[in-house]
């Protein structure tokens, strides 16, 4: 590979392909220069340390869940069905990673366990788009809940089985969808209820 030509998207690409191979605690710098067929330095002018190497493919990692939620937050229309139709597009998100690919989604939580401010950044992130869409329908009636930033945060937490990487043992168990349903249409009737 021309090092000139090397882009940190690449960099990612390969590092992803070394946590996958190796694990995260074998994983270096060294591993993914090789992939890339480059020298080491190459990787560092991208990114100037192994931790800085991580946090950037944990931060890429994390943006593949939030992302597409995004586009529920902006559409128009009733609130309560957009948080619905976001924690299901959340879930569904995070129970497809673990099944498609349970070695690398093991990596990345390996990884998000280091990664604090990440994952804080992360949770801020989703929760402000819950935020967003509870304000939604507070200002139209339908939600009466008084900020919109505490309701968000504690919906968030509330369903935190049904979305954190740590309960993944559980999402495939039969009554875990239906459980999530119940905890849902209860938190939600509590915003809405005068």
């Amino acid at each position: 590979m021309n090092e000139q030509a090397l882009t940190p998207e690449q960099i990612l690409d390969a590092a992803e392909a070394v946590l996958r191979r190796y694990g995260p605690a074998k994983a270096n710098v060294v591993d993914v220069a090789r992939a890339l067929g480059v020298s080491h330095g190459s990787v560092y002018r991208h990114f100037a340390s192994k931790a800085a190497l991580r946090n950037a493919v944990i931060q890429r990692w994390l943006a593949r869940v939030s992302q597409p939620l995004e586009s529920i937050v902006k559409e128009e229309g009733p609130a309560s069905p957009r948080v619905i139709r976001w924690f299901e597009a959340l879930r569904a998100i995070k129970v497809k990673k673990v099944m498609e690919d349970p070695t690398i989604f093991a990596a990345y939580h390996a990884l998000a366990l280091d990664a604090g401010d990440s994952v804080a950044d992360h949770v801020g992130h989703l929760t402000e788009q819950l935020a967003r869409m509870i304000g939604d329908g507070i200002r139209s009636g339908e939600f009466t809940a008084q900020d919109a930033n505490q309701s968000a945060r504690a919906l968030f937490d509330a369903t935190i089985r049904f979305h954190n990487p740590a309960y993944a043992a559980e999402w495939q168990a039969p009554d875990n969808k239906p459980a999530f349903d119940r905890v849902l249409m209860l938190l939600l009737r509590g915003l809405s209820a005068p």
